[in-house]
């Protein structure tokens, strides 16, 4: 097999939310003498990037979006240990702190969003659900981010994104951080009118929209 049609199979495995067969692919990668890095860039990111695209089109649903995150969940965790014998790093374009604001517990969303970005070669750190707005500050403060993402499914909760970008204000953070927003009631007119950077309506937008705030940095 050429690495063109493995890297053809390493996406589909994605696109087809096969957890196992990502796995074994990444191990036969390795086997082969895949470079790990290139495992990754040309054969599982375009496979959860059109996961994404599918998603965004309606062809796609909510399971099937976790299950494909589960599947690159399932090669990177091949391959990073190899990318980390070799000090080999995958280019990082920004440091991205992501969760869902205090109040909401819903996580799928959020957790595709940082799936996705890691995939796209961001460095993130996940903080979880029901997250206050100190917290989000000392995870920012903690990583260096230079990216924010905070999600809300609730028209209650979606508040407390203002309260997270307020936060980082009196902390003499939001000039050295760009604060992206999503979830179901938001919408770009609140990104706007709570002072964010940006607003995405789904995953693939959110990376889009992440490499867009990075490079305005």
């Amino acid at each position: 097999m050429s690495n063109e049609e493995l890297f053809a199979q390493m996406a589909k495995a994605i696109v087809d939310g096969d957890p196992e067969r990502a796995e074994a692919l990444a191990r036969q990668a390795l086997e082969l003498g895949v470079d790990p890095l290139e495992a990754i860039n040309r054969g599982f990111t375009p496979g959860i990037n059109r996961v994404g695209e599918l998603f965004a089109s309606g062809e796609y649903f909510l399971p099937d979006l976790v299950i494909g995150g589960e599947a690159m969940k399932a090669a990177v965790a091949v391959l990073e240990p190899e990318l980390a014998r070799r000090q080999e790093k995958r280019a990082i374009l920004g440091k991205v702190v992501i969760g869902t604001v205090e109040g909401d517990i819903h996580e799928i969303g959020k957790t595709l969003v940082a799936t996705m970005l890691s995939a796209n070669g961001f460095q993130v750190r996940d903080v979880g659900v029901d997250v206050s707005a100190e917290d989000f500050v000392a995870a920012v403060q903690d990583m260096g981010a230079n990216l924010l993402g905070l999600s809300a499914l609730l028209t209650t909760t979606m508040l407390n994104q203002r309260k997270v970008i307020e936060a980082l204000q009196k902390a003499g953070l939001r000039d050295r951080v760009k604060v992206m927003v999503g979830g179901a009631p938001v919408t770009r007119q609140w990104a706007e009118e709570i002072g964010a950077d940006g607003y995405a309506e789904d995953a693939v937008g959110s990376v889009a929209l992440a490499k867009q705030l990075v490079a305005q940095a």
